[in-house]
Formats: C-alpha cells, structure tokens, sequence
C-alpha cells in the first residue's frame, strides 16, 4: 500500500503536461453566459420575496412587542411585609431564620399574586387583613424588646408570621376557584 512520493509526483508531471482540445475554453464560457443570466433572474425574484417576508416578521413583531409593552395593569399597591427595626432575629439569635424565613415567603408570595378587576375586592380584603396582622406583629415585637423574650410572645410572634402566609395561601386558592368559575362555560 505504501507507496514512493517521488513516483507519484513523476506520474503526476507526465498527466498536468497534457494540453485541453482545442476549443474546450469557448465551449466552457459559451456554457456559462447561457447560465449566468437563468441564475440571477431566480434570484431576483427570491430577493423580493425576502424582503416582503422580512417585512411581514419585522410589522408582526412591532405590534407584539406594542401590546406586551403597553398592557394597562391593574395598579394596585403591594405592600411589602416589614419588620421592626430592632426584630425578633436581634432579640433572640436562633430565631432570626425562623423570622427571615416567614417574612421572605410571604413576600414571595404577595410578588406572585396578580390581581383582576373583577378579583380586586377580594385582594383588597386580604390585604387589610394582611395590614392588621402586620400592626400586631410590630406591638408583639415592640414588646419582646422592652421587656425580653418569653415562650408566649415568641409563640405569638411565629403564629402571626404562619398565618400571614396562610392567609396568602387562602387568598391564592380563592383567585384559582374564581378564575375557575368564570372559565367554566354555562350548561343552560
């Protein structure tokens, strides 16, 4: 299989001397002047049906961008959950995750929660609730600050922070079977 280089580039130089028929070239330009015009018709008429194309995604991804861009959403106020500034973390240590943990959840969750026109006074409802359940929050923990930590205000202070989540949760559930009601079409 091996073979010598230097005997097939001898063979090589005996082959390249060889000269083309005469006339080969003209044949050859002649064959690509007839071509040459076919090839730059097609793309000519492919050319503005590309543009025409470009133009239809380039008008179809304006006008998505300009509803997406211009949605009227409902502005309603979130209220993002605060603690004191000296907390329940700064009085007792081991509970500061506890505390950090709620609190980040029920943010989380508040985020998510996007309400309708017709869901508003349902939200509005729980977040005054929320409101209410924030104030005591801050009195209960106003007080573990003036007067140290005991077992009763800490229960106190943890069972407000679960059921500010559950109420979340509650309110969550509630939006899903509305939004699931005025989905469902009416069997007369």
């Amino acid at each position: 299989m091996a073979q010598d280089i230097r005997k097939l580039f001898e063979t090589e130089e005996n082959a390249s001397n060889q000269k083309m028929s005469q006339g080969h070239e003209a044949r050859f330009l002649e064959k690509l002047d007839r071509e040459i015009p076919k090839v730059e018709q097609s793309s000519k008429s492919w050319s503005w049906m590309q543009i025409a194309a470009s133009l239809v995604v380039l008008v179809g991804l304006s006008i998505g961008a300009f509803k997406f861009f211009n949605q009227n959403p409902i502005d309603v106020p979130v209220e993002v959950v605060e603690t004191p500034t000296k907390s329940l973390g700064d009085v007792v240590p081991d509970l500061k995750k506890v505390e950090d943990y709620y609190v980040a959840n029920i943010n989380f969750e508040l985020s998510k929660i996007k309400p309708t026109p017709e869901t508003k006074e349902l939200f509005d409802g729980f977040l005054e609730r929320l409101e209410e359940l924030n104030k005591e929050y801050q009195l209960v923990s106003q007080e573990v600050i003036k007067s140290g930590p005991d077992e009763l205000t800490i229960d106190a202070l943890i069972n407000n922070l679960k059921l500010r989540l559950d109420l979340l949760y509650r309110l969550k559930e509630k939006l899903k079977e509305f939004n699931t009601i005025n989905q469902t079409p009416e069997i007369i």
